[in-house]
């Protein structure tokens, strides 16, 4: 309904224009269902509006791109060259938005090299060094730009995704160049999440380096597609969301007043599962369910009111990009893929009571390795895991298990011994039979 053409809108009525922010995250949920040929046409159609100095446009539509600065679409142009050759293998595309992909890297390099400089080593502004500039791609922040981490998650993963591309295609100079920036760059975010909790006086990771605001949803991207939950300071990420969670429970408990949310949040589930808190992960998608309105529509609007009937302004309805987070989120509760080791992490999402009877599992479940189907039941003597063939993850399979439960102490992968480690179950990429006892 909101695509046009090869066109990725965010919605059908308000929003007759194509964002790279929102048209990235929707080929990623598309890409996933089996509908990468989607993905790979939007690719086409967006590779030509990226200006000559490599600025990516943070939107566009049929009569080219709009140069209003916004720095998280650099990183989200190469996010979507990259996952588009993951799913469809098409070197010959890859090849084609090449030029564009290195411009979008250049022109990164040039935007961090601002913020990389003497007047950022003061103190008052140590926190904000190495960081992308101020925009303000993050529409809370309409009011003034602000140095938003939001930018900086982004730009990381496609920084990240360039060293992908450029091995790919066998250039290994700019590869090499590639790692060099992602790893600077790395290092200065880190280090600025830090000194800002420091500066604000806070305990989680800020929205913005600048405001030290809370914004939970916006740090969602740090994990996915950004695959930092490992390398950014943990007592900052878990006091994230644990704050995250601690209103949310207030809003959905009564007992605290509010008018209307946005389902953005609808990525805190995907966050929350990669945390290992799936039962919190649950109750909040049966929130979430709630407010789907109309029912049949099995869709939200860009902005929800507790009262349905009160006149308000609503975005879009159906919004894609929400339905994107949806996807991804609910596709994260069986089956997602760890940037640590490429692994495949099934069923993370998933409590052991689903198990019984037929259980659950996916079929022909798209990723970048291949097609997955899968099967996870309990049976009287344990759990049993099937696997078809046609994927093969570099680093196999994953199952964790849920937290504050004793995994099985007897498991067996095809017949040989195997054990539970630190709580999840390292599974190798030809498996086809996991007992559970």
């Amino acid at each position: 309904m909101s695509r046009q053409g090869p066109i990725l809108q965010p919605g059908t009525r308000s929003y007759n224009r194509s964002w790279i922010r929102d048209g990235a995250m929707m080929a990623e949920g598309l890409n996933r269902l089996g509908h990468a040929d989607l993905s790979a046409d939007y690719l086409r159609w967006f590779a030509p509006m990226v200006f000559d100095n490599g600025k990516v446009p943070c939107c566009a539509d049929s009569r080219g791109a709009d140069p209003v600065p916004e720095n998280d679409s650099h990183g989200e142009f190469v996010f979507l060259a990259a996952e588009t050759y993951r799913y469809t293998h098409d070197l010959d595309l890859l090849r084609a938005v090449w030029p564009q992909v290195q411009g979008a890297i250049r022109y990164m390099d040039e935007l961090r090299a601002s913020t990389r400089t003497a007047e950022f080593e003061a103190a008052d502004r140590r926190h904000l060094f190495g960081l992308l500039p101020p925009t303000i791609s993050h529409e809370g922040y309409s009011d003034r730009p602000a140095y938003s981490y939001w930018d900086d998650f982004w730009g990381l993963r496609g920084y990240g995704d360039a060293v992908f591309i450029a091995e790919t295609l066998g250039d290994t100079d700019a590869a090499a160049r590639f790692r060099a920036s992602e790893a600077q760059f790395k290092a200065d975010i880190m280090a600025s999440i830090t000194a800002t909790a420091r500066v604000h006086g806070i305990d989680w990771i800020a929205g913005a380096a600048d405001r030290g605001d809370f914004d939970a949803t916006s740090t969602t991207i740090a994990l996915s597609p950004g695959g930092l939950v490992d390398e950014l300071p943990q007592d900052l990420l878990n006091g994230t969301f644990d704050k995250w969670w601690d209103n949310f429970t207030a809003r959905q408990e009564n007992r605290q007043a509010w008018k209307d949310y946005t389902p953005y949040e609808l990525r805190n589930v995907g966050a929350m599962v990669r945390l290992g808190r799936r039962e919190e992960a649950l109750r909040a998608l049966d929130f979430y369910f709630a407010d789907v309105r109309p029912r049949a529509w099995n869709g939200w609007a860009e902005v929800v009111g507790r009262d349905e009937r009160e006149p308000r302004f609503i975005g879009d309805m159906p919004h894609a990009w929400i339905s994107s987070d949806y996807i991804r989120s609910a596709m994260d509760l069986l089956v997602y893929e760890r940037d640590s080791d490429h692994a495949l992490v099934l069923a993370a999402g998933v409590p052991t009571r689903w198990l019984a009877g037929e259980g659950v599992g996916v079929r022909a479940v798209r990723t970048a390795y291949g097609s997955l189907t899968y099967s996870l039941r309990q049976d009287r003597r344990g759990y049993v895991l099937t696997l078809e063939p046609g994927v093969t993850p570099p680093g196999g399979f994953v199952i964790p298990w849920p937290a504050g439960e004793t995994p099985p102490p007897t498991v067996r992968i095809d017949g040989r011994a195997a054990a539970f480690t630190d709580g999840e179950l390292k599974i190798p990429a030809g498996a086809r039979r996991v007992e559970m006892r």
